[in-house]
């Protein structure tokens, strides 16, 4: 038997795939959640008497408390275990998401946003984990890729879902739909998930890498999740991300030297394991396209509204839905490369036409290519993870999720900052260029502003007024195209950031066996000779 397998009972077949669905189901809770908000901002505003420079903080607060959690949940599932914390953590979003729904103004939405991100930031890292040790290697892709429905769907799904609470019920059904699924699931948890192997606490808690962990991340992540609205001018932002960056170089030099470290950085020894990470990171710019670009396209350039946008975005949502399960038990048979490969190349050749996009583009096409990458995403993205996890020895499952997934909040950060900056200073650029062909000796702009003085002339308005509506009209029109440009000039960088993502999948090591339990014996054994899972951590990792 291998290290990594479990040891099948009867019954062990339901048991893995029903602690599934309940894993599913508090992932995509969180993940509809963070995306469901988004287009309550408008609504809360209005409710609250809030200005926008205050309301967001309900959805940065979230994203800082949810990035200060994931680091800690490797050290509390190996000490508590992964069903009281997977329970604690969905029961605390529950509370989380009720208090929510009552609360009565901003600061304390925002106080209630922490609470619930608290519980979320928790059951990423902690259902995957919990997969990765019920499900033997065998298997595991095809597990993984059910649980990357979740992720992959609810994003889309979400703004669909808020569009119309917000259209035909009250906003804060928003908040009050995750809460008999939240107690359903905390009782089924309790009920169904067994409890797993608990590492006895000896009392050497990382305080330093906790305390510096969550000052960096929070830090970084409040710097570039302020994404186009960073001022560098003002001296805030500079200090906080200087603050961060040294808060991270100060837990590096601490992971590596702990005896028992909070993220056990030494799993980026794992060849594959880091591979995927810096793979994922690549992939994640081509997702933000998607998931960021395009909804500011079809809302700012084209017009539709959220629900609108919702509805040409969930066939991406289906589609992606469908392909996971499909290629996780591809990638079963066949290994990451024959299923990850084909993924990429589908989603390149979607994002070139995506970056080609205009405003005579039918809704249709767009609908099409946006369902065509969605196949694409769902073939791509969870091989490459699962075969990185899978080369992570078991006794590092947890770690190595809460690592995983604290890179993968970092990079989306960084992901919609470098979006944003380019979109805005490539605008900035295309606006200048065209403004500066719009002249009285440009025979083109001088047919159309008359041609838009004339419609505002039938319209009632004088000469005078109707030619300052003409040149208004115009100026939008042309900074409309200025925007578009930018939007197609990023989302065609992210072509690029594929392919090189398809050439690092043909540089992953072929061999998805984990060692084999002669290995894990001798490692059991150092362990106990030795008295330090440090050095046997490390023997585990580079053999």
């Amino acid at each position: 038997m291998a290290e990594n397998d479990i040891p099948e009972k009867a019954g062990d077949g339901l048991y893995k795939w029903s602690a599934l669905l309940v894993v599913v189901i508090g992932t995509f809770m969180v993940m509809l959640d963070s995306s469901i908000v988004n287009i309550a901002i408008p609504k809360m505003m209005n409710v609250f008497g809030s200005d926008l420079e205050t309301i967001k903080w309900i959805l940065t607060g979230y994203t800082l408390a949810m990035g200060a959690v994931v680091p800690i949940t490797g050290f509390i599932s190996d000490t508590f275990g992964i069903k009281k914390l997977f329970i604690g953590a969905l029961g605390v979003f529950t509370i989380g998401s009720f208090l929510c729904g009552l609360a009565w103004s901003t600061n304390t939405m925002i106080a209630f946003r922490v609470i619930q991100a608290i519980g979320g930031g928790a059951i990423m890292p902690v259902g995957m984990s919990y997969i990765m040790q019920i499900f033997a290697v065998h298997e595991r892709g095809k597990a993984l890729g059910f649980w990357g429905i979740a992720s992959m769907s609810a994003p889309a799904i979400g703004p669909t879902l808020g569009g119309y609470i917000i259209e035909h019920m009250d906003w804060r059904f928003i908040f009050y739909v995750n809460v008999p699924v939240g107690v359903i699931g905390v009782m089924v948890a309790a009920l169904l998930l067994r409890e797993t192997a608990l590492k006895p606490y000896k009392g050497n808690f990382d305080y330093i890498g906790f305390i510096s962990s969550i000052s960096g991340i929070v830090s970084v992540l409040y710097v570039f999740g302020e994404g186009n609205s960073i001022d560098w001018g003002n001296v805030k932002f500079p200090l906080i991300l200087t603050f961060g960056i040294f808060s991270l170089l100060i837990f590096i030099v601490n992971e590596l030297t702990h005896p028992d470290p909070l993220l056990d950085l030494r799993v980026f020894k794992v060849y594959n394991f880091t591979l995927s990470q810096v793979i994922t990171g690549i992939t994640t710019l081509a997702l933000m396209s998607g998931m960021y670009v395009l909804p500011l396209f079809l809302q700012n350039i084209r017009g539709y509204t959220a629900m609108e946008t919702g509805l040409i975005l969930f066939p991406s949502a289906i589609a992606s839905g469908l392909m996971m399960p499909i290629s996780g038990a591809l990638f079963d048979k066949f290994g990451a490369k024959v299923v990850t490969i084909p993924g990429l190349i589908i989603v390149a050749f979607a994002t070139y036409e995506m970056s080609m996009f205009n405003m005579n583009t039918p809704m249709s096409t767009i609908t099409l290519v946006a369902a065509l990458r969605g196949v694409g995403l769902g073939f791509a993205m969870m091989p490459v993870n699962t075969a990185g996890m899978n080369d992570v020895p078991k006794h590092l499952f947890g770690k190595a999720t809460a690592l995983s997934t604290t890179v993968r909040s970092i990079l989306n950060a960084l992901a919609v900052t470098f979006m944003t900056t380019m979109i805005s200073s490539r605008s900035t650029e295309n606006y200048a260029r065209l403004t500066e062909q719009i002249t009285p000796f440009n025979q083109t702009a001088g047919s159309v502003l008359k041609g838009l003085q004339g419609i505002y002339m039938k319209n009632g308005l004088s000469q005078a007024d109707a030619h300052g509506s003409a040149l208004s009209t115009l100026g939008k029109m042309v900074y409309a195209q200025a925007y578009l440009d930018g939007m197609n000039y990023v989302v065609s960088l992210t072509v690029f950031a594929v392919v090189l993502a398809i050439f690092m999948v043909l540089m992953m090591k072929n061999s998805k066996k984990p060692k084999s339990d002669q290995s894990s014996k001798g490692i059991a054994k150092r362990e106990v000779l030795n008295g330090t899972e440090s050095d046997a951590r490390i023997a585990t990792v580079l053999e």
